[in-house]
């Protein structure tokens, strides 16, 4: 394993919005049955002019303040978003310049959801692997909130906004980012998504027309949309199988694992997903409530506060799953050394 995590930072939004905000603003919801289902007290919301690019700039430049390596080690910097400050130019090279980076750096994005995180790091350790790249920063930040319907109760009280900054390195010493198992299914690609905005459908005076679902939930063609049932019935299905692939290739079992942090979904998910593969939940990382699901930056989200509570500790062996949007899903084994 020639390569693992030197380090992660995080930002989130200063303006948080709770459970209570949106059951004063939207009396027929029912919140307190999303709250025992979803786990999601709270969550921070983009200003109006704050973009994903702002929020992994805090991230990362936090990060670098931390001083592990020297800046002008860094040889590509891989910024992962669905919700970019512009169609182009991409948001990397933008990073690159305000971050201070030397002009040697690849910088790149790449749109994935949910399982953005296992994807970034698993391009990290390649460029390492392959001699290509010494140092590696992995930005993921998404603003989904922008993308949501004040009124659509479906996605409103999940999301929230968020970035964090990994920076993958070399290592010499036996532990770090292992095997990785990967995969993606496009005919799910119709149930999370926005459908209008960009070159397939450009957004138009019809698109921007709204409509009311059968649940009661209002939305245009501009917005989010989920069939928050099919993204479950995936979810169960695809993520089991991929753990189990997973720890078949690297020849660890469950009881090898010391931590299992996934892509914080929701609460109601993770329980049943760790049921379905047997996992002890007391090994399953939760930690959303105040956060909600930040999309691709939820597991190093999760991993960052679990080391600063104290529960993630050097030498513990990690199973890292992300899943969602495409459908696309991803998982790999990481011995924390951070």
């Amino acid at each position: 394993m020639p390569a693992k995590i030197l380090g992660i930072e995080y930002h989130l939004p200063e303006r948080v919005e709770t459970n209570e905000d949106l059951q004063r603003e939207n009396p027929d919801w029912r919140m307190d049955q999303l709250t025992a289902k979803l786990g999601i007290k709270a969550r921070h919301i983009a200003a109006p002019s704050e973009t994903s690019c702002d929020l992994g700039y805090a991230a990362a430049k936090k990060l670098l303040d931390r001083g592990l390596v020297p800046p002008e080690s860094i040889d590509y910097l891989i910024f992962c978003t669905q919700s970019p400050d512009y169609f182009l130019p991409t948001g990397a090279c933008l990073l690159q310049q305000r971050l201070g980076l030397g002009k040697h750096v690849a910088a790149f994005d790449f749109n994935l959801g949910c399982s953005g995180y296992v994807y970034g790091l698993q391009m990290a350790k390649a460029f390492i692997v392959s001699g290509e790249a010494r140092n590696v920063l992995l930005v993921t930040g998404e603003t989904y909130t922008k993308f949501i319907h004040p009124r659509d109760r479906t996605v409103r009280a999940l999301f929230g906004d968020g970035a964090a900054a990994t920076l993958i390195g070399h290592t010499t010493e036996g532990d770090g980012i292992g095997q990785f198992e990967l995969g993606s299914d496009g005919a799910g690609a119709q149930n999370l998504i926005v459908p209008a905005g960009a070159a397939r459908v450009p957004c138009s005076r019809e698109t921007s027309q709204e409509y009311t679902d059968n649940a009661g939930c209002v939305r245009s063609r501009e917005n989010l949309f989920m069939d928050g049932p099919a993204i479950f019935t995936f979810a169960i299905s695809a993520v089991p199988k991929m753990v189990d692939a997973l720890l078949k290739k690297t020849g660890f079992t469950a009881n090898d694992i010391d931590w299992f942090v996934y892509h914080q979904a929701n609460r109601y998910m993770l329980e049943e997903l760790a049921r379905r593969s047997h996992i002890p939940t007391d090994r399953m990382i939760i930690d959303l409530a105040d956060v909600g699901n930040t999309v691709s930056a939820s597991i190093p989200i999760a991993l960052q506060r679990a080391v600063a509570k104290g529960q993630i500790r050097p030498g513990q062996r990690l199973l890292l799953a992300g899943f969602g949007v495409g459908y696309s899903w991803g998982a790999c084994d990481v011995v924390w050394s951070a």
